[in-house]
Formats: structure tokens, C-alpha cells, sequence
């Protein structure tokens, strides 16, 4: 099994694709960094010899802010935005859409898909006697 900074590839999977688990590295710089150590896009993970994989580690981890330190650098923005007191610093405390989405009828998945209807909160009819 391949460990790449601290991720598990999946074995099944195209090398190309697995990269992609790893946070901070997406579907061009996986490419990138397949084309510039000449392995081929098709080979799967499990075919992978430990060569490649500590070039791959290697290629990674002098040129990529990957897992810990891409998050922590996204969290550090947010926090910024929220100590400066911008809009999308207040929407990100409020747990709203942040890029100018409407929210009177959608924004389900923002705010915790919370469905409230107007027929939902209705008290049953009374039992005839």
C-alpha cells in the first residue's frame, strides 16, 4: 500500500487519480507531477515500485504545501477575514453562504439542511368523540 504524505492511496486506482486524495493536490498538479518523473498516467497504485513512490514523496514535499499546512494556511485566512470584520468574514461566523449565493429559499447544505415547511409544525385534528 502507498503512503504519501501521510494518505493511504487506494491500490485500485489510476496513480493519476489516487494523487488527488492527498489535500492540497488537485487533477493539473498530480499530472504535473507525473509528467516531470516520466510515469505514466495508467499505471495503478498497487503497480507502483518503492522507487517511484519515494520520488513521488520527494517531488511532493519540496515544491507542495500539502495536508497540514495547506489547511492551516486556508484556516489562517478565514480567521483573518473574521478579525477584520469583512463580509465574508461575517458570513463565515454565521455559518452562511460566503460568495453572494441567495438564502431566502436554498442554501440547504450551508446552513445544515434544515427543512422547514409550513405544513410540518401542524397539530393533528382532534379525535371525533
Amino acid at each position: 500500500m502507498a503512503r504519501i504524505s501521510g494518505v493511504n492511496l487506494p491500490p485500485k486506482k489510476r496513480i493519476e487519480t489516487a494523487l488527488t486524495y492527498v489535500y492540497g493536490i488537485g487533477n493539473s498538479s498530480s499530472k504535473k507531477i507525473l509528467k516531470g518523473l516520466n510515469i505514466s498516467f495508467d499505471k495503478r497504485v498497487e503497480e507502483l515500485d518503492n522507487d517511484e513512490i519515494r520520488l513521488i514523496q520527494d517531488v511532493i514535499s519540496a515544491g507542495y504545501k500539502v495536508e497540514g499546512d495547506s489547511r492551516k494556511i486556508q484556516m489562517m485566512a478565514i480567521k483573518r477575514l473574521k478579525d477584520i470584520n469583512s463580509w465574508r468574514g461575517h458570513r463565515h461566523k454565521k455559518n452562511l453562504p460566503v460568495r453572494g449565493q441567495t438564502t431566502r429559499v436554498n442554501s440547504r447544505t450551508v446552513r445544515g439542511n434544515v427543512r422547514k415547511t409550513v405544513g410540518s409544525g401542524r397539530k393533528a385534528a382532534p379525535a371525533p368523540k
